[in-house]
């Protein structure tokens, strides 16, 4: 199971959809990616696409960004996903949407964006 490695919700559990294409990132590999990115995540607008569990744009938002949206278009992924977002209480906007189609029409910028395909 993922877990959220710092910040307000540190500890917490995410919940992993259950899809044979979606495999949730490690947390030794998010914690490195935290960890080279470090005081850009505070007070970031994020955008998490291919976003699974959701696993970076909550560990972004639990160490401060000021918002995330989650963009997943796999319906068991999505359902996970929402559950995730509501547990945690740290807001964000889950979208789903074929991530392409979604980047055509978003009216939005963002400071940070992950990007991982299953």
């Amino acid at each position: 199971m993922v877990r959220i490695i710092s910040g307000k919700a540190k500890g917490r559990r995410l919940a992993a959809p259950d899809t044979r294409g979606t495999r949730p990132v490690t947390d030794r590999v998010r914690e490195a990616v935290f960890s080279t990115i470090g005081g850009w995540v505070e007070n970031a607008d994020v955008a998490d696409l291919y976003a699974g569990s959701g696993s970076f744009g909550l560990e972004a938002l639990s160490r401060g960004a000021s918002s995330a949206v989650f963009v997943e278009n796999a319906a068991k992924a999505v359902a996970a996903l929402k559950e995730n977002v509501e547990a945690l209480g740290l807001g964000g906007e889950v979208v789903r949407a074929e991530v392409r189609k979604y980047l055509e029409s978003a009216d939005r910028e963002f400071h940070l964006v992950f990007i991982d395909p299953p």
